[in-house]
């Protein structure tokens, strides 16, 4: 044996990490998945061994956890993404104390201790709103590049005013602000303004506790980031690679077992 994997499954990307026996970061993969499936789990972990010159029987033990991680029946075991991102941030930054955490489908708030166990959390997994699928539609909508968002809204002077994060309610709303002559850029920045809200009320349901770092695809866009830092009084850590932070977690727990 010589390292342990983690492995995410998404609902949109999979992602593995693999730790070597004294923790130390060896090699990460992340895979589009198109959806949750078992194709998308095998690929990222075969990934992720091949980046760290290693075979399969190389890995002692493999955790699964996210959205699929029951797809996953080549693992040990599987434990809940909270505890994952919980354990993952701790990692990374031991010193953070609430993981926000959002994905391609749902949204996390998370209050982590200083042993990076959960301390308490919100999760929001009932509907899009405010995800990365919700930004992935409007940036559809509007022909802006998806990556390109979160700088285009930084360039805002006037956000528009969005009601609704409900994916179809917003598509309409941001197509009657369009037809109207409001400037893409407005809208894009009153988009990342609405999801801010969102997630601050969760925040308030756990309780602010800083140092915050935030997690998943959405942490890539600087425009969210922005307006949360604003919003909660306080700067948001974005690790160099926010979308592994769970399968990192993941990855933990299998060394320690």
């Amino acid at each position: 044996m010589k390292a342990v994997a983690g492995v995410d499954i998404g609902s949109l990307t999979a992602k593995t990490v693999l730790l070597d026996l004294q923790g130390q970061l060896l090699s990460y993969s992340i895979v589009a998945a198109g959806m949750v499936n078992r194709k998308a789990a095998r690929k990222c972990l075969t990934q992720a061994i091949r980046k760290a010159r290693l075979r399969t029987s190389d890995i002692g033990s493999i955790v699964s956890t996210g959205y699929g991680r029951s797809l996953v029946k080549f693992g040990d075991r599987n434990i809940t993404e909270i505890s994952c991102h919980a354990r993952g941030a701790h990692w990374l930054m031991p010193h953070v104390r609430m993981v926000i955490d959002i994905g391609g489908q749902d949204s996390k708030v998370i209050s982590v201790d200083s042993e990076g166990r959960v301390a308490n959390f919100a999760m929001n997994d009932k509907c899009a709103a405010g995800t990365g699928r919700f930004l992935e539609v409007m940036s559809q909508a509007l022909a802006v590049d998806l990556a390109a968002m979160g700088t285009l809204s930084l360039t805002s002077t006037n956000p528009a005013q969005v009601s609704s994060l409900c994916t179809v309610f917003a598509e309409s709303e941001i197509i009657s602000l369009a037809a109207r002559g409001c400037p893409t850029v407005d809208i894009v920045a009153g988009l990342h303004e609405a999801i801010g809200r969102r997630v601050v009320s969760m925040v308030k349901g756990v309780g602010i506790h800083p140092p915050v770092m935030m997690s998943g695809g959405v942490a890539k866009n600087q425009g969210v980031v922005k307006v949360l830092s604003q919003l909660l009084k306080t700067d948001i850590l974005v690790p160099p690679e926010p979308q592994i932070v769970g399968a990192l977690g993941a990855a933990i727990f299998a060394l320690e077992e």
